[in-house]
């Protein structure tokens, strides 16, 4: 009995540290202000931008409606925050959801890592620094196990900075010689392609997706594409 006492109670100091983990990409349409977003706490998420800012957190919910994103609901958990005396780099940001630690880089460390998010939990995050590409210098690079490629600067001019993979999940975009209504909007993920309305087609649809799904899986990842 006692040993099934101890082994409940160190599973419940644990399963936090095997629950963090990317879980969620939403993908603007153009590329540009994609949002990443972790599991942290049991079904409590963060989002956060590709520079490594958090952007909110809170509890996932979705409506019976289709075609409805997901929503957040306001967090009433556990919330704690570094002090005024801390770190300059983090003082005043969120330091605990849930059971969940957050940690950052501190003013000590390098100019373009400076109060970015370093760990959620157990995870790892780290960035690409001032020596890489210009087009994705200071975006996420890896998220634990799970890395994170970009185009480049030689790429087309509509999709070089945006997101290339995650993990083993590959993304491309129309580009430069692409009908206007759609260029730098998300062509494919993985094996599920997207088409759009062009600016040939009735003016109210034009850019607006016409086949493809707006929420896919890719791998264990889901994606939401949002329709700017």
């Amino acid at each position: 009995m006692n040993k099934l006492y101890f082994l409940l109670i160190l599973s419940f100091f644990l399963s936090p540290a095997f629950a963090q983990n990317i879980v969620q990409v939403t993908i603007d349409n153009r590329g540009k202000q994609d949002i990443i977003t972790f599991l942290v706490d049991e079904s409590v998420v963060v989002n956060m931008t590709k520079y490594g800012k958090i952007i909110d957190w809170g509890k996932e919910y979705t409506t019976p409606l289709t075609g409805i994103y997901p929503r957040l609901e306001k967090y009433m958990g556990r919330e704690e925050y570094y002090s005024s005396t801390d770190n300059e780099a983090y003082r005043g940001k969120v330091k605990y959801i849930g059971r969940t630690s957050l940690t950052y880089y501190t003013a000590d460390d390098k100019e373009s890592l400076k109060g970015k998010l370093k760990t959620i939990g157990t995870m790892f995050l780290d960035y690409y620094t001032d020596y890489d590409d210009v087009a994705f210098r200071g975006f996420l690079r890896n998220a634990g196990s799970v890395p994170i490629t970009y185009y480049s600067s030689f790429n087309d001019e509509f999709y070089k900075g945006k997101i290339k993979s995650i993990g083993s999940t590959m993304l491309s975009y129309y580009g430069a010689i692409d009908d206007k209504a759609y260029r730098g909007k998300i062509k494919s993920i993985d094996r599920n392609m997207f088409t759009y309305y062009s600016s040939f087609d009735r003016q109210e649809f034009s850019g607006i997706m016409k086949t493809g799904s707006p929420i896919i899986s890719g791998g264990s990842i889901k994606y939401i594409i949002k329709n700017y």
